[in-house]
């Protein structure tokens, strides 16, 4: 649900801290319901795998929903992906939110988000340099990583069983599709 006013980045990042999903969007609030139980728990396995990687070594910090990330402060445009990478040269941009785009952003495809996720904030994210998404449809049992490094968009779709999800981003992460989805 959209409130009806204008919001601005100052005054979303200051209303009551909460544990609620909720992304501003060029000032206009987004408050969709809390996702189901399994949409966490996919979620939760790639935040583990990934965090694991990542730390082992020491390749930046995984972070997972809600955190704000603001993609464009003076657009009033903030997120809230299901999972995310920053890369140990830009932890910079990690303050009490994400002031940027991160290296690699995920998102868990549920039916009531998946036009947003593959519209709107497929866009945003290339628009404002996510270096590359991941598209996780539990659905479908399959992974879409998009690349967003050279002019064109790369991407790899890895299926259950035995396809393989690989990034270029987070350095030797690569693992078969059926580790992250149930």
């Amino acid at each position: 649900m959209a409130s009806s006013s204008s919001m601005t980045t100052k005054e979303y990042l200051y209303t009551d801290e909460t544990n609620l999903p909720r992304e501003l969007a060029h000032g206009m609030v987004r408050e969709p319901p809390a996702p189901f139980f399994s949409h966490q728990q996919v979620a939760l396995k790639i935040a583990r795998l990934l965090a694991d990687h990542v730390e082992a070594g020491q390749l930046g910090q995984v972070g997972i929903a809600p955190i704000d990330v603001v993609l464009d402060a003076d657009s009033a445009l903030v997120v809230q992906p299901d999972v995310l990478f920053v890369a140990t040269e830009r932890l910079s941009i990690i303050r009490n939110q994400v002031w940027g785009a991160p290296d690699l952003v995920v998102e868990v495809i549920s039916p009531g988000t998946a036009a947003h996720d593959t519209g709107e904030k497929l866009t945003w994210y290339r628009q404002y340099g996510v270096r590359e998404y991941w598209l996780v449809e539990p659905a479908d049992v399959r992974v879409t990583v998009i690349g967003f490094d050279g002019p064109a968009a790369t991407i790899q779709i890895a299926r259950l069983p035995d396809g393989i999800v690989r990034s270029a981003v987070v350095e030797g992460f690569s693992r078969l599709a059926s580790a992250l989805l149930p």
